[in-house]
């Protein structure tokens, strides 16, 4: 078995190479709220903006949404669900990490972040999404059983995943597998190294990553899981219609595991959409994904005198 060819489809999962590299849109900061009182400094953490400094501009009286990108995904549509919430009067900071990290380490750079942010609220209330690989960060953070957890007891925490594989991604199967690493004399260990870097054993369904997922602590109050059913979709299409680029990266089984969906505080909710397109790019809004977190309460409702002005910035974010 050649791990190459398995590895290069891991480069293509949701979040490793989900968005071509796209510019901020040209809107006001979503770091940047009329209210915010308050410039802060946060490890990690940064304006949505990719244009933007590292300085945050917060209201600490309000609750703050921290947004985890999957993969190479820092430049992608993604980061527009920062303007959607701001249009909504909630303010938003982006998690930026080293993609070919550890996951244990840009977990724990996570959790250390959020404690850190906590410092600078008032009444510390933050939810955390996270997207694809982005969403496995996210979840290991606010586990309570961790080396280095976070601290705050008083923070009202909530953990939002969308399309993230914790059952472990089946491409990157061949990187698990015993005799076949054996059998290769180290070489499959380094092909595996080479394209995704220092977490290829942790995303595999053999790891300690995966297999013991951890209990969320007691400060995470829910875990929202948006579970995308991802069959017969496509991201690209030419001029006759046939599909040219696909948008199926996790399989339903992929993204659910028991330990993890059955978890107490734990909502799946599953949505048929492509990897993509649950969270949008140029030219496909995410429509469905905003109706869930409309529903759930993560984005609040748009006033009925304000829809017009909602789709005018759904058309500027994404081009339809």
């Amino acid at each position: 078995m050649n791990p190459i060819p398995a590895l290069l489809l891991v480069l293509a999962l949701g979040g490793c190479a989900t968005a071509d590299h796209l510019a901020a849109p040209e809107a006001p900061d979503p770091g940047r709220l009329p209210s915010a009182q308050r410039v802060v400094s946060v490890p990690g953490l940064r304006p949505c903006n990719d244009g933007a400094g590292s300085m945050l501009n917060i209201d600490p009286r309000q609750a703050v949404n921290v947004l985890v990108h999957g993969c190479n995904g820092s430049a992608g549509k993604f980061l527009s669900l920062a303007e959607v919430l701001a249009f909504h009067g909630q303010q938003t900071v982006c998690f930026s990490y080293d993609d070919r990290a550890s996951l244990m380490v840009s977990s724990g750079q996570l959790a250390s972040a959020v404690d850190t942010l906590a410092e600078s609220l008032e009444k510390p209330q933050v939810t955390v999404i996270g997207h694809s690989m982005g969403g496995l960060i996210a979840r290991k953070a606010l586990v309570g059983d961790r080396a280095d957890p976070i601290r705050n007891a008083q923070i009202d925490l909530q953990l939002v995943t969308v399309s993230a594989p914790f059952s472990g991604i089946a491409a990157a199967r061949g990187c698990a597998i015993p005799a076949l690493r054996a059998a290769s004399l180290g070489l499959n260990d380094l092909a595996c190294w080479l394209v995704s870097g220092d977490n290829w054993y942790e995303i595999t369904f053999a790891s300690s990553f995966i297999r013991q997922p951890g209990s969320l602590a007691r400060q995470v109050r829910r875990h929202l899981k948006v579970v995308t059913d991802e069959r017969g979709t496509c991201r690209r299409r030419d001029e006759t219609g046939q599909c040219i680029e696909g948008d199926y990266i996790f399989s339903l089984a992929e993204q659910r595991y028991p330990p993890v969906t059955n978890a107490p505080g734990t909502r799946d909710v599953e949505v048929p959409a492509g990897h993509v397109e649950i969270v949008g790019e140029a030219g496909v809004t995410p429509r469905k994904l905003i109706a869930v977190f409309q529903r759930e309460g993560i984005v609040r409702v748009t006033p009925p005198e304000r829809q017009s002005a909602f789709q005018d910035l759904l058309a500027q974010l994404y081009g339809r």
